[in-house]
């Protein structure tokens, strides 16, 4: 149901730029006007995206869908009786309240499943996007017969339907979440990783839009197309990238989200450098085909990764991630046809958008690293052994949880420091010469060995120590692993006894 919503609510979304050629027929507009016009939804589609992902969350998608559609009820005949830029420039801002209704359901379905599924279903539900293509292919052709006018009242009929669908069928059980707006924007605002999210939709995603919009007046002007195969060669745009994000969230349940993101950008980087240089229709199709399987696999990617860093935050940060998508898509062909009034062509744009992909890459391998070393320390902290890591001239530089456990030392009590503070005085410094000794010439050792706690108390441990070595073979650290052997042996005899 939410799928299907989304669908009718794309269609609309995208009515202005795909009738645009047969609208400029009767209205009088200038390629900066046109370009506007076809932008101008995306604004309110992009800043609604976050209320309404925000209500999503509070009233269910049931209502929230309904009232969206009930809204855009009067955009739609506005535009049908629309005889002027201002009234295309009005009717059209409204209308970005049908580009908003995507934040609804990826607020709503991740609820429904597992989050080892989160990818895949919210990939499944942005196949709505295919209903920009619907309308980018179908809307020109019933336009020649018709009249565009007419046709978009045929749309009227749909979000009639769809009100009385939602009704009838629209989950009236859905878990609501109750916690008001701005506590959620304070439990996030200053979360790095959710502006960085929101930089990688802004192209993704805005990306799409951008080719979206821009793509049939550009191949109608540039290439001289028809535009029946314009907007069938746009729709072809639409379907690819639109089939490529359920993959690109599949792919990111399997695999690392953020290798995914490494390869959407690369993809998006060389597409853009081709595209820049102007390439004949051939070259041109190649590089808009690799557009869109870079940002279906990338938008399917960053919906992943947003319940999985935001469970409780999901319906304002769905908004946010998805309003700065939408935002995207509305500056690329503003400033293409700016960059072509200057120059004379579209390359500095397409450039552009190479650099902004290839910014992205940079962030993805640092949040790549930043999540590795999460991961190790989260190994680290949760291990049951006691570890203790020292820098290669044996200074302290953490502890786990259980070192603290089995010693009673906390990491405040002995970062800075050396491990002599544990030595017992049972052993003798030829004891610890022969083990470093042995360390040097085999890089690790092994044994049982003396200790003492934070309180005096004297137990023994067996100990596991090795050399941490950089690619060239220096070392950097040295790890040591022990356990209480005092404990383990107390252990043994109660469980005998028992």
């Amino acid at each position: 149901m939410q799928t299907s919503s989304l669908i009718v609510g794309f269609m609309i979304w995208v009515l202005i730029s795909s009738l645009m050629p047969s609208i400029r027929e009767d209205i009088v507009l200038t390629s900066g006007q046109a370009s506007l016009v076809t932008a101008i939804p995306v604004i309110l589609g992009s800043i609604l995206r976050i209320p309404i992902g925000f209500y999503a969350n509070r009233f269910g998608a049931r209502w929230v869908f309904i009232v969206s559609f009930i809204i855009l009820l009067f955009p739609v005949y506005y535009l049908s009786i629309a005889s002027s830029f201002t009234d295309l420039l009005i009717g059209g801002l409204l209308l970005g309240v049908s580009g908003a209704t995507f934040s609804i359901g990826v607020t709503s379905l991740p609820k429904y499943y597992p989050k080892e599924k989160h990818g895949f279903i919210n990939g499944i539900y942005a196949v709505g996007n295919a209903g920009t293509a619907i309308t980018t292919f179908a809307a020109p052709v019933i336009a020649q017969s018709l009249g565009w006018q007419s046709t978009i009242r045929l749309y009227i009929l749909l979000i009639i339907l769809f009100i009385g669908l939602n009704f009838l069928f629209g989950d009236k059980q859905e878990t609501k979440v109750k916690n008001s707006m701005s506590e959620q924007i304070k439990g996030v605002y200053r979360n790095a990783t959710l502006w960085f999210l929101s930089l990688f939709y802004f192209v993704t995603f805005g990306a799409f839009v951008a080719f979206t919009v821009f793509l049939p007046n550009f191949l109608v002007n540039n290439y001289h197309l028809d535009t029946v195969d314009a907007g069938l060669r746009t729709a072809g745009f639409i379907v690819l990238a639109t089939l490529f994000r359920p993959l690109g969230g599949w792919l990111a349940d399997k695999f690392n989200a953020y290798i995914m993101l490494m390869i959407t950008f690369i993809g998006i980087a060389f597409s853009g450098i081709l595209l820049s240089f102007s390439p004949g229709i051939g070259w041109y199709t190649i590089g808009s085909i690799a557009v869109a399987m870079s940002v279906g696999i990338g938008n399917g990617t960053v919906f992943k990764l947003v319940p999985l860093y935001f469970s409780k935050q999901a319906g304002i940060v769905n908004g946010i991630v998805s309003a700065m998508g939408g935002l995207g898509g509305f500056f690329p062909p503003i400033i293409l046809t700016a960059v072509y009034t200057i120059t004379d062509h579209y390359s500095i744009g397409f450039m552009a958008l190479s650099q902004f992909a290839f910014i992205c890459l940079v962030i993805v391998l640092f949040l790549y690293y930043q999540d590795q070393m999460n991961i190790e320390r989260k190994i680290i902290e949760s291990t049951a052994e006691a570890i203790i890591i020292t820098n290669k001239d044996g200074v302290i530089q953490n502890v786990n949880p259980a070192f603290t456990r089995v010693t009673g030392f906390t990491k405040e009590n002995v970062i800075g420091k050396k491990p002599s503070i544990l030595h017992s005085g049972k052993q003798d410094a030829a004891f610890y010469k022969k083990m470093w000794v042995h360390i040097h010439q085999k890089g690790f050792w092994e044994g049982e060995i003396w200790n003492k706690r934070k309180n005096g108390e004297i137990y023994k441990e067996w100990l596991n120590i090795s050399a941490v070595k950089n690619n060239v073979g220096d070392v950097k650290y040295y790890v040591g692993m022990f356990n209480d052997l005092t404990e383990f042996n107390q252990s043994k005899y109660r469980d005998h006894h028992s």
